[in-house]
C-alpha cells in the first residue's frame, strides 16, 4: 500500500467518523437541546456526558482529517492548506465551548438542589443559547469556509478527487457559511428550513468524500502533476525517495 494510499484511507475513515460522531453526539444530548426546564429536572445525566465524548471524538478526527491531507494540499497552494488546518482548528474550538456549555448544564442539575428554580432555568437557558450559537459558528459556518470552500478549491484546483464533486463542495461551502451569516444577522432562523437546505449540498460533499477516499486513492494522474510533488526526489539518508515522490512513482506506474 503506497503512502498516499495509506493517507487517503485514513482521511476517508477520518470523515466517516466525523458523521458518526456528530450525529451521534446529537442523539445523545436528547432533550437538553429542546428542553429548556432540563437543568431543574431529575435523573441520570449520562447521556448528555457520552454525547460530550462523542463530541471530544469529533474534534480529534476533524483536525485529524486536516492534518493527514496537509502534506498533498501544501503542494496545490500551501497558504490555502494552512487556511484549511486552521479553519478545522477554529471549528473544533466553537464545538469545545459548546460541549463544556452542555457538560455545565449536567453538572448544575446535579449540585443544584435547593436553589431557586426559576435562577436555574434562565442560567440553563443561557447555556443553551451559548451552545446554539457555538453550533452555528463551528459547524454552521467555520466548516462551510474551510472543509467546503477551502478544501473544495483546493480538491478542485488539484483533481485529486471528481473536479464536479469537488465543484459541489465549494458551492456548498459557500451556501453553508452564506447560512450561517444569514442567522448571525437575523435574516433566516436558526435551525429553519432554509438554512437546512443549503446544508445539504456540504453534506452531500463531506459524504462523497469520505466514501470516495475510503475505498479509492487520489487520482495518480493529478498526484503526479501536482507543483513540487512529481520533482520531489530528495533523498533520504538511506539514499531512497522521500514517502510523497515514492507515492507519486507509485502511482504513475
Amino acid at each position: 500500500m503506497t503512502f498516499s494510499r495509506k493517507s487517503a484511507l485514513a482521511v476517508g475513515v477520518l470523515f466517516i467518523l466525523t458523521f458518526i460522531t456528530s450525529i451521534g453526539a446529537v442523539a445523545a444530548y436528547g432533550p437538553i437541546l429542546s428542553d429548556p426546564t432540563y437543568i431543574t429536572g431529575a435523573g441520570s445525566d449520562g447521556h448528555v456526558f457520552f454525547g460530550a465524548f462523542l463530541e471530544l471524538l469529533l474534534i480529534v478526527t476533524n483536525i485529524g482529517c486536516a492534518v493527514v491531507l496537509f502534506p498533498f494540499l501544501k503542494r496545490q497552494n500551501e497558504a490555502l492548506a494552512l487556511a484549511y488546518v486552521g479553519a478545522r482548528i477554529i471549528e473544533c474550538a466553537f464545538i469545545l465551548v459548546g460541549l463544556l456549555s452542555l457538560l455545565t448544564i449536567a453538572t448544575l442539575r446535579q449540585t443544584g438542589a435547593g436553589a431557586d428554580a426559576g435562577t436555574l432555568t434562565t442560567i440553563g437557558e443561557s447555556l443553551l443559547a451559548t451552545h446554539n450559537w457555538t453550533f452555528l459558528l463551528g459547524p454552521g459556518f467555520a466548516d462551510g469556509i474551510g472543509t467546503g470552500m477551502i478544501l473544495g478549491y483546493l480538491m478542485y484546483t488539484s483533481g485529486l478527487v471528481g473536479r464536479r464533486m469537488a465543484l459541489v463542495g465549494l458551492v456548498g461551502g459557500a451556501m453553508l457559511a452564506t447560512s450561517g451569516a444569514a442567522v448571525l444577522l437575523g435574516v433566516i432562523p436558526q435551525f429553519g428550513a432554509v438554512q437546512g437546505i443549503a446544508t445539504i449540498p456540504e453534506v452531500i460533499w463531506e459524504a462523497f468524500l469520505g466514501l470516495y477516499l475510503l475505498f479509492k486513492d487520489f487520482k495518480p494522474a493529478a498526484l503526479a502533476a501536482l507543483p513540487s510533488y512529481a520533482s520531489d526526489r530528495v533523498e533520504s539518508a538511506t539514499g531512497g525517495l522521500s514517502p510523497l515522490a515514492g507515492a507519486t512513482a507509485a502511482g504513475a506506474a
